[in-house]
């Protein structure tokens, strides 16, 4: 199927992970505490904020504060500077299991507004991340779709409903997460057209340049979107204005983004100027 639009040159409540974090060992629990996430907001929305800052703002002592940026910084959601905390690396990403559980209400109801929008039987691509595995959870309630993936963990849910047809794209297995990336991968995508295309991102820039941080990862997105007649994007709030060090596209190659939140008024009016859809879930 042709792409629906001309693809160019690729030039309410807080997100919270499932996870209690009031000491260093803590294991997986039912939510980030109320402290630490507020933290995690002010750092993304400033890119810094000192220990200083923080005791204050809090009513806390440093030695506390420090606590909670160490754990943080443990799960890879913060970045521990002397006197202070800074947003991660911009080349590595989360850990595969901590972004496994970082909003992982949120990217629920992302799958299910995406879902929404995908007919029984209809072809689609799915690639590599954990949002894009929610979509496929939910996606496992339609009939008949004929799906595609690079995702081990998408293909192992989705051939649980004997009504799918679902194709692995070869290549080589990262076993961190079950990603399938190299270039037999994208030679592989390469050969179909299909009607969706369903991509995850690590960051959406300012100027609407979407990053990545392994550029394997990032070719094989690329490829999905030049063969997809609709791509979906599928990404939290927390991925905008968030860096990586990988350019994989820009949102004008998307045909409709799906989010949990309003995004920032430069960003909701840059969707709108590239004739995006812009799907806020409920």
């Amino acid at each position: 199927m042709a792409n629906s639009k001309s693809r160019k040159s690729a030039g309410e409540t807080a997100c919270a992970p499932e996870i209690s974090l009031s000491e260093p060992d803590a294991q997986p629990s039912p939510r980030l505490g109320q402290r630490q996430q507020e933290i995690l907001d002010m750092v993304r929305g400033k890119g810094f904020e000192s220990i200083e800052n923080l005791a204050r703002h809090f009513d806390v002592t440093p030695q506390t504060i420090r606590r909670d940026i160490n754990s943080l910084s443990e799960i890879g959601l913060l970045q521990r500077h002397h006197g202070g905390a800074g947003l991660p690396s911009s080349v590595e990403n989360y850990a595969y299991t901590a972004r496994k559980i970082l909003c992982l209400q949120e990217k629920k109801r992302i799958a299910r507004a995406l879902a929404r929008q995908i007919p029984n039987k209809s072809s689609i691509f799915i690639n590599i991340g954990t949002t894009t595995e929610e979509v496929a959870r939910v996606l496992t309630e339609k009939e008949r779709l004929r799906v595609i993936t690079n995702n081990l963990n998408v293909a192992a849910m989705m051939s649980g409903n004997e009504n799918f047809e679902v194709i692995v794209a070869s290549g080589v297995v990262r076993g961190k997460d079950r990603g399938i990336t190299g270039h037999a991968t994208i030679d592989f995508i390469r050969q179909f057209k299909v009607d969706f295309g369903i991509i995850g991102i690590s960051g959406i820039d300012r100027d609407g340049t979407l990053l990545d941080f392994d550029y394997r990862e990032v070719g094989a997105a690329q490829a999905i979107i030049e063969n997809s007649g609709k791509v979906f994007l599928a990404a939290d709030h927390t991925k905008f204005g968030r860096n990586a060090m990988v350019r994989m596209g820009h949102i004008r190659e998307i045909d409709a983004i799906f989010t949990d939140r309003r995004p920032p008024e430069e960003m909701v009016d840059l969707i709108g100027a590239s004739d995006v859809t812009l799907h806020i879930a409920d």
